[in-house]
């Protein structure tokens, strides 16, 4: 199972939990739907296509980790430090 496939899964138990706790606990009134359904179903969205978007297997554009390594000749030597970026 790929990790998309693992967040997506997370994602959707989570909102199933959510949804069935939150429909146990409020009371049944007849009342128009405001703000509060549609800001809590755009930040629910985001979250899922955010997380589907970090899952991705794309490395970071444009940034890459850099530091320095140590580098050894083919005895084992060392010989000093070189910079390496991936």
């Amino acid at each position: 199972m790929s990790i998309k496939t693992k967040i997506a899964a997370l994602a959707l138990a989570t909102l199933a939990v959510t949804g069935s706790i939150a429909s146990t606990t409020s009371q049944a009134e007849a009342k128009p739907l405001g703000w509060g359904v549609g800001v809590g179903l755009g930040i629910a969205t985001a979250a899922v296509v955010g997380s589907a978007i970090a899952a991705s297997n794309d490395p970071y554009y444009g940034y890459h980790r850099c530091g320095w390594a140590a580098q050894y000749n083919a005895f084992g030597q060392y010989v000093g430090r070189v910079r390496t970026c991936f």
